[in-house]
């Protein structure tokens, strides 16, 4: 049943109050049309309880942007959404995924190598692998009543293949229900071919101000977090905290240890008690993830508090960031047998209010207790 400004309404009351559903909720699909943006094929979602976010086809089905209230959930850099057929995936030094990094909400890494830019078996790999740049094919969208929930989809399929190589397949499936400030991705992998392939996978969540901001902080069930190298050293005692923008601020890197809720997944969040959601509402924002971390093992949080590149990333993965060959030699290297297939399931949406901050923050501290 769809909730609309505080109230309720079943399928049959919510359709005599508009003249069609795309009043309140709706899937637009749309192309871009300047610039490097040009041709890039996007798909916006109303959700109607003020959550709206945008899906590149384009670009691996990604997130590139998303608000709630007219309030900004995702950083946004300076590259746009620039068209895949700009990627250099080797150039600069293998750093050439920079060139069309938009920022976003999800920006997906993998599927075969994700992390650091470097050499695995002496082959050359870019920083983050191929999947962010791939465009999608079968893609559909629809809405559609399921008994009262007014249920708006949007599904595709990326292919990242080469010859001699892998053959990695990816149907991603988005849904969000009107009334909703949530949405869920549903990634299935499969390896295509008919060899052994290696395959590595990171969500990089990049959330910006408002919810980044000088009073905000990370909420999370960590057990433990690991400094990536010196530069997060320097930063440990203030990991979970953020702080206004400072020009010329290294980027700081977190590998976290998270505890179980009892459902069996982990929610971390972004929150900051001081910001309001809407005009006169009871302040507190934030962005939360949910994931199985028995899909998704590793936490990493990217800390940057550079001026104009102001973002926390939130990156739940099946991998570290160092690359495919320090994966390989800690023996954490994962690959997917020839048809075999992996599931990624992750839900990511808003808080509105302090108290619905203060009610995650007390699940995060009874997870860690838990294990205690």
């Amino acid at each position: 049943m769809a909730i609309l400004n505080g109230k309720s309404y079943t399928r049959a009351e919510l359709l005599q109050r508009v003249g069609d559903i795309s009043q309140v909720a709706r899937v637009k699909p749309y192309r871009l049309i300047e610039g490097f943006e040009d041709g890039v094929f996007g798909i916006d979602v109303t959700t109607g309880s003020g959550l709206d976010f945008s899906i590149l086809p384009s670009r691996g089905l990604d997130i590139s942007s998303a608000s709630y209230n007219g309030r900004s959930m995702a950083w946004r850099s300076a590259t746009t959404d620039t068209h895949p057929s700009y990627f250099d995936h080797e150039g600069e030094n293998g750093r050439g995924w920079l060139r069309g990094f938009y920022g976003g909400l999800v920006v997906s890494c993998g599927m075969a190598y994700a992390g650091a830019n470097g050499t695995d078996n002496g082959q050359n790999y870019g920083l983050h692998g191929r999947v962010s740049n791939l465009p999608a094919t079968n893609v559909s969208w629809d809405g559609e009543w399921v008994g009262d929930d007014y249920v708006l989809t949007v599904k595709g399929k990326l292919r990242e293949a080469t010859v001699f190589g892998e053959n990695i397949q990816l149907t991603r499936t988005i849904q969000a229900k009107l009334g909703e400030r949530k949405f869920t991705i549903l990634d299935e992998v499969e390896n295509m071919g008919f060899k052994v392939t290696e395959h590595m996978m990171l969500y990089h969540i990049n959330i910006g101000f408002p919810a980044v901001n000088d009073d905000a902080r990370i909420v999370s069930p960590t057990i433990s977090a690991e400094p990536r190298d010196e530069e997060a050293v320097s930063g440990y005692d203030r990991y979970t905290k953020l702080q206004p923008p400072q020009a010329g601020f290294n980027e700081q890197v977190y590998f976290h240890t998270l505890a179980k809720s009892p459902d069996g997944k982990v929610t971390t969040a972004i929150v900051s008690e001081g910001t309001e959601t809407a005009p006169g509402a009871e302040k507190g924002f934030g962005v939360y993830c949910k994931y199985n971390p028995d899909q998704l093992p590793r936490f990493i949080e990217w800390k940057m508090m550079d001026a104009g590149t102001y973002v926390v990333g939130m990156e739940p993965a099946n991998c570290l960031v160092m690359g495919r060959a320090a994966e390989r030699s800690r023996g954490t290297l994962l690959t997917l047998q020839p048809g075999e297939i992996r599931k990624y399931e992750l839900e990511i949406g808003v808080l509105n209010s302090a108290s619905e901050i203060a009610e995650l923050e007390t699940a995060c501290q009874a997870a860690i207790g838990n294990i205690s």
